[in-house]
């Protein structure tokens, strides 16, 4: 067998099942860039959690059969990209909920160590940490996939570079543009937003 075939995807050993430990440690390097790539494709009313599940469900079932290490991060970023599609096909639609979206910038900023006030100023941040998520899902794909991933997920343009398969500048460019287009809707008059 050639050199990659024995190396696997992610330390896992191709073609046999992975062990616990090494798709634990797989889970926990990519999880964070994953949960962007599905905030970027989600339908507004899907869970991101629960389409992580799904991801990390595939993962566990069919990382054993990639040969080739450098195939990791595509394959991760197809399957999220399908299970996101997969669950706007779906038709369960729901009541989106853009106060989790606000909940979990302000549980973010308390894991991060920053205070989070309370009373009206938290209620501030949740409407307009909602309200830019809303936006920010308007941009086409190809600027609102690095900007989440750099905004929300604080991921260096390198790291988006190697999930994404784009040079460095590619990726900075996009994220310029992209927060370009949505400070511009941001400040759009109310009457012009979608």
């Amino acid at each position: 067998m050639d050199q990659q075939r024995t190396a696997g995807a992610g330390g896992v050993p191709a073609g046999q099942p992975p062990d616990q430990e090494s798709l634990r440690a797989l889970w926990q390097e990519h999880r964070r860039w994953v949960a962007a790539i599905l905030l970027a494709h989600k339908p507004s009313w899907a869970d991101v959690d629960d389409l992580l599940q799904e991801v990390a469900v595939a993962v566990v079932r069919k990382v054993g059969d990639l040969r080739d290490a450098n195939s990791l991060k595509p394959w991760l970023r197809a399957v999220a990209i399908n299970a996101a599609n997969a669950a706007a096909r779906g038709g369960k639609k729901r009541a989106a909920s853009l106060d989790a979206i606000g909940d979990s910038v302000v549980a973010g900023r308390i894991a991060d160590g920053g205070a989070v006030p309370d009373g009206p100023e938290t209620v501030r941040i949740r409407d307009e940490a909602a309200r830019l998520m809303t936006l920010a899902m308007q941009l086409p794909d190809g600027y609102r996939e690095p900007l989440l991933m750099k905004a929300v997920q604080g991921m260096s343009y390198r790291e988006i570079g190697e999930v994404l398969g784009l040079p460095e500048t590619t990726v900075e460019t996009r994220i310029a543009r992209g927060r370009r287009m949505l400070r511009e809707l941001a400040e759009a008059p109310e009457t012009a937003k979608v």
